[in-house]
């Protein structure tokens, strides 16, 4: 039986210092605030949160202008890799219209060493010069669209009428 006295006993002052602590902490409690300090703080409170409008207002145009010229640039850049892939297939075939070109001239030239010249050498060496020539003049259209393309942004409606 000494046990539940016992328990009893250091129950009993445990929630005496529960007591005392609970008692201490009323004591310690901050008064409330004056309304003065509480509408300043209200104010300040409204203040902040009409800044962080703006700054939020200001992000959002900001992200606008960044979406609108990387769309822009997104669309010269097609354009650009377009032109690009017109210009190496022009390449591409002035080369080839050029081997031709050079190919018959050699033959050509045989022939005339040979003391042979035979009609459809001379057609061949003319073929390929008129390709090469049509090759060369694709190549340069390609250019010049190229070009125009550059130049279309920069001439306003107002100066192509004039």
């Amino acid at each position: 039986m000494s046990t539940v006295s016992d328990l009893e006993n250091r129950l009993g002052r445990a929630l005496d210092r529960i007591a005392k602590s609970a008692g201490a902490l009323k004591a310690t409690a901050p008064a409330a605030p004056d309304s003065a300090e509480l509408d300043a703080l209200r104010s300040q409170l409204e203040a902040e949160r009409a800044k962080n409008a703006q700054l939020s207002e200001r992000v959002n145009a900001v992200r606008q202008r960044q979406e609108g010229s990387f769309a822009t640039l997104e669309k010269r850049l097609a354009r650009m890799t377009e032109q690009l892939d017109l210009q190496s297939l022009e390449m591409l075939r002035l080369k080839k219209a050029n081997t031709k070109l050079i190919e018959a001239n050699r033959q050509l030239r045989d022939s005339v060493e040979a003391k042979i010249i035979e009609p459809t050498t001379i057609n061949r060496a003319l073929v390929a010069e008129l390709e090469a020539l049509r090759a060369e003049r694709a190549a340069e259209m390609a250019e010049m669209e190229d070009v125009l393309g550059e130049l279309k942004p920069l001439i306003s409606p107002e100066d192509a009428n004039a």
